[in-house]
């Protein structure tokens, strides 16, 4: 009896194979995604260098190719420190936020709007995107108001609002621009700097600048990449998964603390917005978009109403 003819498979022919696997694997999330408008803020932290941003980049096209609209809102805190430190100003934060006098929020402006903006409008570029870099006062997309902040006095223990100087909040988003870019294989790029309701300009947190652009667009997914791998419980281990409630339940006992209640506070807001899902999750993981929009497995804290 003879034998089977069996023909020797090339690890180039594995590797075509595994390849073509993972992509049958994705096609239900892309179906799922299929048209759908994803905001993602790719923090500054998340910027780990410019292989990173090139990964980072690389997801985003492959985002738009799949039929995803993708809209891209970045911060540049670590940045912008470097250039006033640079420049020789100093920096003051109060609850979290820069305050921000005359002579930072031109710097701010400059940074954001300029140097950070392009540099990632050049990534997507190179990956074979589209991209357009704009910020918050193009088009009136979003006008801010003053933001001020209580913080309490460590000595006093008495409660103090703070002048955090120009540095606003969301009053309004207007989505003219957006609507006539997305769907055309664009993709924009956006920088967290808003025109003042009563003139002048805002530094707007890009978080909360994020969860605006995603409310306004009734976006299918928020996802805030930042420097760590998601809110975790009081054991350090990641919470996959978790509604409102149990999140403020988690405000409420301490196990979400510091600087990850603002950034929840965002995930509530965009759900109230009318947003499916905020996930929040650590963008140096590579391909962590990816990861978490066209796997099973996930990446990050998603959290839904």
């Amino acid at each position: 009896m003879n034998e089977p003819i069996t023909t020797p498979v090339s690890e180039a022919q594995l590797q075509a194979q595994l390849q073509a696997e993972v992509l049958a694997r994705a096609l239900p999330h892309m179906q799922r995604y299929d048209d759908a408008i994803v905001v993602v803020k790719y923090g500054g932290h998340a910027i780990s260098g410019e292989e990173g941003a090139r990964t980072f980049a690389q997801d985003i096209v492959l985002l738009e190719q799949s039929g995803v609209n993708p809209v891209v809102v970045h911060g540049g805190g670590p940045q912008i420190g470097a250039m006033l430190a640079k420049l020789g100003i100093k920096s003051e934060f109060a609850a979290g936020l820069r305050i921000t006098d005359k002579a930072t929020v031109e710097i701010v402006e400059m940074v954001l709007a300029g140097s950070i903006n392009k540099q990632i409008v050049g990534f997507i570029n190179e990956a074979g995107g589209k991209a357009i870099g704009l910020c918050g006062k193009d088009g009136n997309m979003v006008r801010a108001r003053k933001a001020n902040r209580i913080v309490m006095d460590p000595g006093s223990k008495i409660e103090q609002v703070v002048d955090l100087g120009f540095v606003g909040e969301p009053d309004t988003v207007d989505t003219t621009v957006l609507d006539q870019i997305l769907g055309r294989e664009l993709i924009p790029v956006l920088a967290p700097v808003a025109a003042a309701v009563d003139g002048g300009t805002y530094n707007v947190n890009a978080d909360t600048f994020a969860g605006a652009i995603a409310g306004a667009l009734g976006a299918k997914r928020l996802l805030l990449l930042t420097d760590v791998p998601g809110v975790l419980d009081k054991n350090k281990q990641l919470l996959p998964r978790l509604t409102i409630a149990e999140v403020r339940a988690l405000i409420a006992d301490g196990t979400i603390s510091g600087g990850m209640i603002p950034k929840v506070e965002t995930c509530i807001y965009a759900l109230e917005k009318g947003v499916e899902g905020v996930v929040i999750l650590d963008g140096k993981v590579p391909h962590a978009v990816l990861l978490e929009l066209l796997t099973d497995h996930g990446a990050g804290t998603l959290i839904t109403r």
